[in-house]
């Protein structure tokens, strides 16, 4: 399996730049999410590798070779669409043979191609039925097969499961990373959905106006956000952001905000820092709900609770502004209507620049 490679990347309409000098290198066989809000530049990307867009600036290299100037069916690249781009008069078989038949493949190999990847992708007994009689994970399952016998360098997907429901983009993940596993094969995934990125990707491009924000593994992402875009865009529900002044303290310094305070870890940038302007972050799953008695509890006002089964997801005001929290019901949502307040460790609060939203580590990380 092959690399690929973008170097300094840019793609322009016009006297509009849209992707703004991308560098990313994806290794042979790793799973890479592009992830990022609608408009961000991340499937104008992907269309670039694909060869869909033409490159204003910068170079795409697949297996060692500059793409720039090679035609999309000349790139040894396969691309799974949103919308399936299936023909809707062959049947599943043939749709899974289309570009073997092309290539002017012997029948015979067609033929045992085509039942194997229909084993592998569990549509053996659909091989005679035509789109319209799918399901719609059928007929990705049935794009994936068209894209899988190509045997190309490199597997592109562009938001393949955005059409399908909840419980299907579900079952979908599952199949895509089991798939994965099996062929081995170096892939680039499009979505604009953070659950399917945590779960997919070796590792994430978080992408925002045509630039990437950060890039690391879905765990490095989450506990090490580069900045408060990316903190705020990985995490379901999102992290709590909020305003906050630092004071010093007897045991370290606070953020002060609506009148109350959170002591902060060990920051190296806060020690002489009284009056400076941040952000805090605070995860949903980090909160710990308080008793009256707790030590330097935060007041809230609770406005709802969502029952999840297991947990819960209790919405409040802190201030001005919309918190949340997640909890566990332990059987009786009705002792989480009282809350009013909560605490956090200090090492689990992110601490952001007030002006630039860049992250502040803690001591260890800077150390690292």
């Amino acid at each position: 399996m092959s690399g690929v490679t973008l170097d300094r990347v840019v793609k322009e309409y016009g006297n509009l730049q849209v992707v703004h000098g991308v560098d990313l290198h994806v290794a042979p066989q790793e799973f890479v999410v592009l992830v990022g809000p609608s408009g961000c530049g991340k499937s104008t990307t992907l269309r670039m590798i694909a060869g869909l867009e033409e490159i204003s600036g910068g170079t795409v290299t697949i297996d060692g070779r500059v793409v720039n100037r090679v035609a999309p069916k000349d790139r040894d690249v396969a691309m799974v669409f949103q919308n399936y781009a299936l023909y809707p008069h062959l049947n599943v078989a043939d749709n899974i043979a289309f570009g073997l038949r092309i290539r002017r493949t012997p029948k015979a190999q067609i033929a045992s191609t085509v039942e194997e990847v229909a084993g592998i992708l569990g549509l053996t007994d659909y091989l005679e039925r035509r789109p319209a009689d799918l399901s719609g994970g059928q007929r990705q399952r049935v794009a994936m097969g068209r894209a899988i016998v190509r045997n190309p360098k490199v597997f592109l997907f562009d938001e393949p499961l955005s059409n399908l429901d909840a419980k299907l983009r579900t079952q979908m993940r599952a199949e895509i990373k089991r798939l994965h596993k099996r062929l081995g094969a170096t892939s680039i995934y499009v979505t604009h959905d953070q659950v399917e990125a945590m779960t997919l990707a070796d590792r994430i491009v978080v992408m925002s106006d045509g630039r990437i924000e950060q890039v690391g593994t879905p765990m490095d992402l989450f506990l090490n956000p580069a900045n408060t875009f990316v903190a705020a865009f990985l995490g379901s529900p999102p992290m709590n952001m909020i305003d906050a002044t630092v004071r010093g303290g007897d045991a370290g310094p606070v953020a002060e905000f609506h009148g109350q305070s959170i002591r902060l870890g060990n920051i190296p940038e806060l020690a002489q820092a009284d009056g400076r302007k941040i952000t805090i972050g605070i995860r949903p799953e980090y909160v710990t709900l308080s008793e009256a008695e707790a030590q330097n509890p935060v007041d809230i006002s609770l406005d709802l609770i969502e029952t999840l089964g297991s947990e819960a997801l209790l919405h409040a005001t802190l201030g001005d502004k919309p918190f949340v929290m997640r909890a566990p019901t332990e059987g009786d949502i009705d002792r989480l209507n009282g809350v009013s307040k909560f605490h956090i460790d200090p090492s689990l609060v992110h601490v952001f620049d007030g002006e630039t939203g860049r992250a502040m580590p803690a001591a260890q990380d800077a150390a690292a």
